[in-house]
């Protein structure tokens, strides 16, 4: 059974995480202190020390509560979406308006590459949003148990992995990010038609085979 100082603890760690997002966002990593932050959530520095043993660990905390926000969007915009086409375009376009939030653009793009260091980075990429548009992607490659083998299903998975994580970088920085996800929407949608219609047409997605 959880205790009260157990509560307590969790309540402060999750104060200095929103006041942390909060001023990373607003000034950028560099810019913002411990002071800053315990003194936003109105604790002591020793306390903040107490829950994350530096500022890059607070960062850390920040940057996986902004991917986590995104990954619910996603979900959230794919759920209510039986045909894995259909899923993939909601998909894409939560994934498309999340990395236009302030958070995101300066948290995870702007600063995380940096922060995190690139190995790093893109573990904590493949297992949040990115991950999730290329699950996406996969399963729209699957349905109708279609005869794809594991490796060029990989393969698949792993271009669009990287298309979708270049296109969310472009959206993030640009100076007019709405129009640059339209953009990025209807390229992918083109792509994503295309291969609608070769798989629909019986051809062959895979090295060696013939349709």
């Amino acid at each position: 059974m959880e205790t009260r100082r157990q509560r307590y603890s969790e309540v402060t760690r999750q104060a200095l995480v929103e006041v942390a997002e909060r001023l990373f966002t607003a000034h950028g990593y560099s810019a913002t202190s411990l002071d800053a932050i315990a003194a936003g959530a109105d604790v002591t520095k020793g306390a903040l020390y107490h829950h994350f043993s530096g500022k890059q660990a607070v960062f850390e905390a920040a940057f996986e509560r902004v991917q986590s926000r995104a990954t619910t969007a996603i979900v959230d915009a794919t759920s209510g979406h039986l045909d894995p086409w259909d899923q993939a375009q909601a998909g894409l376009r939560a994934f498309l308006a999340a990395v236009q939030e302030p958070g995101y653009r300066q948290v995870v793009v702007s600063d995380g590459p940096s922060v995190l260091g690139h190995e790093r980075y893109r573990e904590q990429e493949e297992r949040s949003t990115y991950a999730l548009v290329g699950e996406i992607v996969r399963s729209v490659l699957t349905d109708d148990d279609r005869d794809l083998d594991e490796p060029m299903l990989d393969t698949f998975t792993r271009i669009f992995f990287g298309a979708v994580s270049a296109a969310g970088g472009a959206v993030a920085v640009s100076d007019d990010p709405a129009a640059a996800a339209l953009r990025v929407e209807a390229a992918i949608g083109v792509i994503l038609a295309g291969l609608q219609r070769l798989i629909d047409e019986g051809a062959a997605l895979t090295p060696g085979a013939t349709s």
